[in-house]
């Protein structure tokens, strides 16, 4: 039982932060990557539609982002969808394609860009914290139902903030390592 609760903790936290490294992935860093556009909902035919399920999405320089759309009648929405995103980067259009030329950051937008992480972190930092109370509430319910000792719940709760502990690490050394990627110049 204990070790039902606790696998089922780790898996949510595990999710939790792939959820967060996609999220940080989304944040530009002055290079062109396809994670940057992945989030871009499109309006396809009434339908919020991922930007990634409506075009091939590919970084031929390194500041260059190139949108190639399957369906053509879908660029105009995709352009619309790119510029109400907070991206902050112009869609050129040939009526094949869109180019995103992505400009290179300047230190206030870079420090504005460190801060939407340490915001994105600490949402990630909350999530994990909540994971973490609902297996602890879990684990006084097995005690309260006489299914495990108080011992048992007191070192389940133990293995529990250690795996915690781990999974903030990582959390905090994905943060340092997009904020130094951010900085470098």
């Amino acid at each position: 039982m204990i070790d039902d609760v606790l696998s089922a903790a780790k898996s949510r936290m595990e999710k939790s932060i792939e959820a967060l490294r996609r999220e940080l992935a989304a944040i530009r860093t002055g290079r062109a990557t396809p994670a940057l556009v992945y989030h871009v909902k499109v309006d396809y035919h009434g339908v919020p539609t991922p930007l990634s399920q409506l075009a091939a999405i590919s970084a031929p320089e390194a500041r260059l982002l190139l949108i190639q759309p399957w369906d053509r009648t879908a660029l105009g929405s995709i352009e619309k969808a790119i510029l109400k995103s907070d991206l902050g980067i112009n869609p050129a259009s040939d009526g094949n394609v869109i180019r995103l030329r992505i400009p290179p950051l300047t230190e206030e937008r870079r420090r504005e860009l460190v801060k939407v992480v340490r915001r994105r972190t600490e949402e990630g930092r909350v999530a994990l914290r909540n994971i973490r109370r609902d297996a602890l509430e879990e684990l006084r319910e097995l005690e309260r139902k006489k299914e495990i000792s108080q011992d048992e719940q007191k070192r389940a709760q133990e293995r529990l903030q250690q795996l915690t502990d781990s999974f903030m690490a990582e959390v905090e050394q994905a943060a340092r390592d997009k904020e130094a990627e951010l900085l470098e110049v």
